[in-house]
């Protein structure tokens, strides 16, 4: 199965993932061992599709990934973040495609926003070795969903997990997009990547290098675990649960056709 093409994203949600690297050949080799990915100038490509982008660490960009969310404005994003409580790290700059900024929450945590003028941000998604929900590392909850909630319009639902600290970040039109957990210090965003078997690449990623953080773990929404790649820097893999299914057809004179969802 070809993964899913996308072609543009709702403003205030994730669209794009760049890792900054001290070493972006060493980190290359790591990925696209991993992922099956391919490396294009300064961005991975799936299938001939952009998936991710490769920078070289600077002073607004450390080492790590970073979530960029799609904003059309991008001077109108950066005052509602101020106004909510955030900064702004590094001030709007045009790339080939867009334009981008780097702001903070209140807690440190740091988010690109990108203003698209001609790419998007990811062009495949929903399949394995695309970019998954990334969550968000704070230990105040209730401090992150009123700064994201003024900034962005999200809302937090959904409490999950043995101590009720995880949840899921949703848009106003009820879409899930982000996740929260808690953090071991700090208040930080973590990529993740989509894969068919967390175990599996669990196993190549030591191979080629990796550290575990926690192994694969059964989630709500599937299997989970948490990596450090060969440099040290955070991302997850999910694998989504299978879940078949049941498609009903039928036809009515007085309702015409009519199709029925079940699991």
């Amino acid at each position: 199965m070809r993964p899913m093409r996308i072609r543009g994203f709702a403003p205030g949600t994730p669209c794009w993932v760049e890792l900054a690297s001290a070493d972006p050949a060493r980190a290359a080799d790591f990925y696209t061992r991993l992922f099956g990915w391919e490396l294009a100038g300064d961005r991975f490509t799936l299938q001939g599709r952009a998936v991710a982008g490769l920078t070289r660490v600077r002073a607004d960009r450390p080492v790590g990934w970073m979530t960029y969310l799609t904003e059309h404005n991008l001077e109108s994003s950066i005052m509602r973040v101020r106004e909510a409580g955030g900064s702004l790290v590094s001030e709007p700059a045009d790339h080939n495609g867009g334009r981008s900024a780097v702001i903070a929450d209140p807690a440190g945590a740091r988010l690109g926003i990108w203003e698209p003028r001609g790419f998007t941000g990811t062009q495949l998604g929903g399949e394995p070795s695309t970019m998954t929900f990334p969550e968000l590392l704070t230990d105040d909850a209730v401090a992150a969903a009123n700064f994201y909630g003024q900034a962005f319009g999200w809302l937090l639902r959904d409490e999950y997990g043995s101590d009720g600290t995880r949840g899921e970040w949703i848009t106003t039109a009820h879409d899930a997009m982000a996740g929260l957990a808690p953090s071991r210090g700090g208040s930080w965003w973590r990529a993740a990547f989509q894969v068919a078997d967390c175990v599996e690449t669990l196993e190549d990623a030591r191979a080629y290098g990796a550290t575990v953080v926690s192994g694969a773990t059964a989630m709500g929404f599937g299997t989970y675990a948490e990596l450090l790649d060969p440099a040290g820097v955070p991302f997850s893999i999910a694998a989504p649960a299978a879940i078949p299914i049941e498609l009903t057809m039928s036809y009515t004179p007085q309702s015409g056709m009519e199709l029925t969802f079940g699991a």
